[in-house]
C-alpha cells in the first residue's frame, strides 16, 4: 500500500446492525435465539468437535451472555444466523476488534450441520466482508482457525483469503477429548485492495449451482 493511512478509529463497541441476505440474514445475537441455537448445535453434536469451540446446549445461556459481555467492552459484536425462515442455525462475529489499527476478525462461527457448505454460509461471509470493507472501512480482515480443522482451512481458503502464517502452540485446547494439548492457530487475512476481487469471487459462487 502506498501513500499515508487515514487514521480515523473504528466507533468502540461497533454498532449492533442487521445485515439481510437471499437465503438468511445476519441479525444481532439476544437472549431470544437462545432455543433456536440449542437445536442448532443439537444439529451433529456439533459441541463433541474437539478442535473447535461451539457450545453445547447447557451451555448456550452462558455462550450468548459471554458474547454480549464481550460487545459491551468493545471486542466484539455477536450475530445470530438466520435462514430464509428466520429460525436461527448459529452464531458468527467480528472478534478481536481493534479499532486504531481498523482490524477485525470474523470468527466463533459455526452453523448447524444441515446448513454447512450451503449458499446461507457463503453469502452470510459476504454479508460480513462487505460491511467490514464498505461500511467500518476496514484496512484487513482476518480469519483464524485450529490447523486440524481442515474443513475450516478449505471454506477460509475458498473465499479467497490468504495464509499469513501459524502460530505454534498458540492455545492450550480445553476439549475434553483433547485436553492439555497444544493448538497451532492458522491466521489468514484479506487485505482492503484485495476485497474487490474476493467479492466479485463471492458473488460469483453464489450464482453458480452448489456441486459438492
Amino acid at each position: 500500500m502506498s501513500g499515508p493511512v487515514a487514521m480515523n478509529p473504528l466507533p468502540s463497541p461497533l454498532p449492533r446492525v442487521s445485515l439481510p441476505g437471499v437465503h438468511g440474514s445476519l441479525v444481532p445475537l439476544a437472549p431470544s435465539h437462545h432455543d433456536d441455537l440449542c437445536e442448532a448445535t443439537r444439529d451433529g453434536e456439533l459441541w463433541k468437535l474437539w478442535y473447535t469451540a461451539i457450545p453445547s446446549p447447557e451451555g448456550m445461556q452462558a455462550e450468548i451472555a459471554r458474547r454480549l459481555d464481550l460487545h459491551a467492552q468493545g471486542s466484539m459484536l455477536p450475530f445470530a444466523i438466520l435462514d430464509a425462515a428466520g429460525k436461527a442455525v448459529g452464531m458468527t462475529t467480528y472478534m478481536n476488534v481493534d479499532p486504531a489499527n481498523r482490524r477485525v476478525e470474523i470468527g466463533s462461527t459455526w452453523y448447524r450441520k444441515t446448513v454447512q457448505r450451503t449458499a446461507l454460509n457463503t453469502e452470510c461471509k459476504l454479508s460480513l466482508l462487505t460491511h467490514a470493507f464498505e461500511s467500518l472501512d476496514c484496512i484487513a480482515v482476518e480469519f483464524r482457525t485450529h490447523f486440524m480443522n481442515h474443513q475450516s482451512r478449505r471454506g477460509i481458503e475458498r473465499l479467497g483469503a490468504r495464509l499469513d502464517g501459524i502460530l505454534r502452540s498458540h492455545q492450550i485446547v480445553r476439549h475434553p477429548d483433547a485436553e492439555g494439548s497444544l493448538r497451532d492457530t492458522c491466521v489468514y487475512s484479506i487485505l482492503a485492495h484485495e476485497w474487490p476481487m474476493v467479492k466479485a469471487h463471492l458473488r460469483h459462487q453464489l450464482a453458480r449451482p452448489r456441486t459438492a
